[in-house]
């Protein structure tokens, strides 16, 4: 199991993908997760220079379906072999036909992105928890798509979920999990506000274990929708990752 970090967490910096490449691997990760890229010669030579790995991206959807082809050539060349849509709306996942409609959506891209060697994944936030014929809308969507998953433990812990045993359970199919810190808000938009890691609710340590148990986690991201400090919350989710190692 290896460690990364998304690098929508540091977007504000101002910096070039480049040299938030080279931020992470002095902040002692493994890799880094893609939300966007700009100058991919550049790119490249980074992860050459720093020996990081580009373990995934996170693609809009509306770009996967219209141009596949053009995504897979350009995530390609950053050696990145896995596509994360990273979100759908709540009205996806309003009822059951909704996520059943979802879930053809997803398995279609998850063909196409097999005919290209790419492996297609969902991450989740708290809507898609939300209760759809008496159980959550994502165990609706398991049951009835082949999609795999980068779990967001932290979206799981503020629908009301535990997240080790979301982990435990789809273990087989998440084979990126996102650790995220949040405090538990009935007034913030999602239920739950990001806070740096350790400072919130979320289990760390169960949660590592349970990731470092199952044999199907590949990576353990980490991730802050809006850290007030990114250069900091970047250098503190290393200095934690690598209390784990």
């Amino acid at each position: 199991m290896e460690f990364g970090i998304q690098l929508y967490s540091l977007r504000n910096l101002g910096e070039s993908t480049a040299q938030l490449v080279e931020r992470a691997a002095d902040a002692g990760f493994d890799g880094v997760e893609f939300a966007g890229l700009d100058d991919t010669d550049a790119i490249r030579a980074s992860l050459s220079e720093t020996g990081l790995d580009a373990p995934a991206a996170h693609v809009p959807i509306e770009e996967l379906e219209s141009d596949l082809d053009a995504v897979c050539e350009q995530y390609g060349e950053l050696g990145v072999e896995t596509l994360v849509v990273p979100y759908l709306p709540p009205e996806d996942f309003a009822d059951a036909d909704s996520v059943d409609e979802t879930a053809r959506r997803l398995d279609d891209l998850t063909a196409r992105c097999d005919d290209r060697g790419i492996r297609l994944l969902y991450h989740n936030h708290e809507h898609e928890l939300r209760s759809v014929d008496g159980g959550p809308a994502l165990d609706r969507l398991a049951d009835h798509s082949g999609i795999g998953f980068e779990l967001d433990l932290a979206w799981v812990l503020a629908a009301g979920y535990d997240p080790v045993s979301y982990l435990t359970t789809y273990a087989d199919r998440t084979p990126l999990v996102h650790l995220k810190d949040v405090v538990i808000d009935s007034a913030a938009e999602r239920g739950g506000r990001p806070v740096p890691l350790g400072e919130g609710e979320l289990d760390i340590d169960n949660c590592l274990a349970a990731a470092a148990d199952a044999e199907f986690v590949e990576w353990v991201i980490a991730e802050h929708d809006d850290p007030d400090d990114p250069a900091e919350f970047c250098r503190d989710a290393g200095e934690t990752f690598a209390t784990y190692r």
